[in-house]
């Protein structure tokens, strides 16, 4: 049984900045994948960043140079820093794992004013 448990979102005017963690418990394995999607209201469930368990990154176009990736391997943990936020990041985010199988969390909401 794999839980994720996710922190940090809130509502921040354009132009400030999140932190979003997730934290992973259960049977997790040393080699895996853990990362962040969102989904707006009306629109599909997308990728934002993912990384992997020796940190190769992947980034969505929309969040490059904006968003950093990173992780904790001894705490399974991981963090999506969020800086320069627009309107348009506004949606709820969800943490993922993949863990010889795919995981979520339960989402946190990130709403950007202009």
């Amino acid at each position: 049984q794999v839980q994720l448990v996710e922190s940090g979102g809130g509502l921040v005017q354009a132009g400030g900045s999140l932190r979003l963690s997730c934290a992973a418990s259960g049977s997790i394995f040393s080699i895996n994948s853990m990362g962040w999607y969102r989904q707006a209201p009306g629109k599909q469930r997308e990728l934002v960043a993912i990384i992997t368990s020796v940190r190769s990154t992947n980034y969505a176009d929309s969040v490059k140079g904006r968003f950093t990736i990173s992780r904790d391997n001894a705490r399974n943990t991981v963090f999506l820093q969020m800086n320069s936020l627009k309107p348009e990041d506004t949606a709820l985010y969800y943490c993922y794992l993949y863990n010889r199988g795919a995981y979520w969390g339960q989402g946190t909401q990130v709403t950007v004013s202009s």
